[in-house]
């Protein structure tokens, strides 16, 4: 007599939709009933990554004055950046942006030009993250108006994402276990494996727009970086073995 096949389907957890490329291993069932499982684990570390946004926003009458303004005043910035002892791999241009400026004049209900805005901005990676807030004063106190972040990662969360997959996968494999000794079921045997990563920071944004360096100098900016959250979801389908309802 043949056994009745059916299927069950349980998500332990959903993971967030941020996805990277991992191994797959599938096998052929054998007749046996199938569940398949999704589990999420995540584990907290201590981030030794900084990444802070820092830029120069301009404004002139002309297109050509707004542009030359804001190169020269970011190019202390930038100055200022590797000074610290920043990296050159650590400096990337994120966005230059130059744009004609109005307002809505009430009066005469219609758009007054009033000249170009320009803004330049990097993107800065700190591996000391200790000096964040010193790295940020100092930019504002080299002409950067527009700062963001920071946000904070590590380098290499290999160690973390091995310790939540084994976290992962010993609550799909007990999960198994458990679906099949509520149907009867004595084992199981893994048919399908795969696997999506997620991590990343939890950014805390630090907005300053037009701040001066004797404003910084009295209030410094104070940085606590707490813990950042990597994780990895491990999909198995499981066939249930040795027995179960006639």
């Amino acid at each position: 007599m043949t056994k009745p096949a059916f299927a069950l389907a349980a998500a332990a957890l959903i993971a967030p939709a941020t996805l990277a490329a991992a191994p797959q291993v599938t096998v052929a069932p054998a007749g046996g009933p199938v569940v398949e499982l999704s589990v999420f684990e995540t584990i907290e570390v201590a981030p030794d990554l900084a990444t802070i946004g820092a830029g120069v926003t301009s404004e002139a009458p002309t297109a050509s004055e707004a542009l030359r303004q804001n190169s020269t005043e970011m190019q202390k910035v930038i100055a200022r950046i590797k000074a610290l002892g920043i990296a050159a791999k650590d400096i990337q241009t994120t966005g230059i942006n130059l744009n004609a400026r109005y307002d809505y004049d009430q009066s005469t209900q219609r758009q007054v030009f009033r000249g170009y805005q320009a803004s330049n901005r990097v993107s800065v990676t700190l591996r000391k993250i200790d000096d964040t807030g010193r790295v940020l004063d100092a930019l504002v106190a080299a002409g950067a108006n527009d700062l963001n972040g920071p946000s904070f990662g590590v380098a290499d969360d290999t160690a973390a994402k091995d310790q939540a997959r084994a976290r992962a996968v010993a609550r799909a494999n007990a999960q198994a276990q458990a679906y099949a000794k509520m149907l009867g079921y004595s084992g199981t045997r893994v048919l399908a494996l795969s696997e999506s990563m997620t991590g990343g920071p939890m950014p805390y944004d630090m907005k300053a727009r037009n701040v001066s360096a004797e404003a910084v100098a009295a209030a410094a900016a104070p940085v606590e970086p707490g813990m950042v959250s990597t994780g990895v979801t491990v999909t198995i389908t499981y066939e249930l073995t040795g027995g179960g309802a006639k």
